[in-house]
């Protein structure tokens, strides 16, 4: 009896989680304050499931995210950045709510920056 409780409960969790991992998909951009001066991002994400995948143009370039994951409303993503010869693993956790995704981005061991990107129309 207790499994017939639980497992509707675990469902519809489940679905929760999926519906709101799916609000991530989109084009975002955002400008971060860092210690080069100011630097200008748009992602173009792809929420499934618990995967995130997708592209980005910077002030640096352009390239794929990597590693890009989703649990409940909070996403994590990596950039690789090749800067002065050096490679560079840039590390991205957002909070998704609504139309803003509150990001923290750490540079490798150099910098973190805190920063909203806001939906694309």
């Amino acid at each position: 009896m207790l499994r017939r409780i639980i497992s509707p409960a675990v469902i519809a969790l489940a679905f929760l989680g999926a519906a709101w991992a799916a609000g991530a998909t989109g084009k975002w951009t955002a400008t971060f304050d860092t210690q080069v001066g100011e630097q200008k991002y748009t992602w173009d994400l792809t929420a499934a499931g618990s995967k995130l995948t997708g592209k980005y143009t910077s002030t640096n370039g352009e390239g794929e995210i990597s590693d890009g994951k989703i649990q409940g409303d909070e996403l994590t993503w990596v950039e690789m950045l090749k800067f002065q010869d050096m490679d560079l693993r840039i590390e991205y956790k957002a909070k998704l709510a609504g139309d803003e995704l509150k990001i923290t981005r750490k540079v490798a061991d150099v910098a973190t920056e805190e920063g909203v990107a806001k939906r694309a129309n």
